[in-house]
């Protein structure tokens, strides 16, 4: 694959598939968008309630969403168990240059990155006290789990570009894997997922986007029993 190195509005890097003309992450600031959808409508939505999650992101990538995680796990004393997974896992050269430590002012945490990076398939390790990484190399339609999650990151590309992602069956396979209450955070709001979602049984609510989109989703699984979150 071609891939090009972007810097987006707020100056951190997205990449660019040239063949497919799709970027990672949005334009208009691939950490502003991750924070606000990802971190702040999921992860810090959650930790209102709970210390121990089980987080499942779809599409690894530039290691972002995991990255942001991470730092958000070792400032609020999270224990957080991260599974994601990629088909097609970037050059480490093309990982060398992301500015995200940079920009974030956690140089400190650097080798921690390339280490997220470098971290073997198919095995959980244990990166920081607070943060444990399973990578696996899959696509998502292939890819079957017994575990169950608190938490998912649905960051798939849009769905012009891989509609297979965004169905209803694929949803409710979805669905399977998530704890009582627990809940899923996309940036897509287009009106088939969010119909798609709420077919598959989840309870969908808009939220003010990242700039400039004006919405995104967040999308819950109804707690039938809330200690069964409280358990790992």
């Amino acid at each position: 694959m071609n891939h090009q190195l972007l810097v987006t509005q707020d100056g951190s890097h997205t990449v660019r598939l040239e063949q497919e003309q799709v970027t990672f992450h949005s334009i208009y600031g691939a950490i502003n968008e991750s924070q606000h959808v990802f971190i702040h409508a999921g992860l810090q939505f959650m930790m209102q309630d709970y210390q121990n999650l089980r987080i499942f992101e779809m599409g690894f990538g530039t290691g972002l969403n995991a990255w942001l995680t991470l730092l958000e796990a070792e400032k609020g004393k999270l224990n957080i168990e991260y599974t994601a997974i990629e088909l097609y896992p970037l050059d480490s050269t093309l990982i060398g240059k992301l500015n995200y430590s940079e920009l974030l002012k956690a140089d400190k945490h650097q080798t921690v990155f390339r280490k997220m990076h470098a971290a073997p398939w198919d095995q959980l390790i244990s990166l920081t006290e607070y943060f444990s990484l399973m990578k696996r190399k899959s696509d998502l339609v292939n890819f079957q789990t017994e575990e169950k999650f608190h938490l998912i990151y649905f960051d798939a590309f849009a769905p012009d570009k891989q509609p297979e992602l965004w169905t209803q069956e694929i949803f409710e396979k979805i669905f399977q894997w998530l704890l009582p209450g627990g809940c899923l955070v996309t940036y897509s709001a287009k009106g088939q997922v969010r119909r798609n979602l709420q077919a598959a049984g989840f309870a969908v609510e808009k939220l003010a986007g990242p700039q400039p989109k004006r919405e995104m989703t967040r999308a819950r699984k109804k707690t039938v029993d809330s200690s069964i979150l409280r358990s790992w």
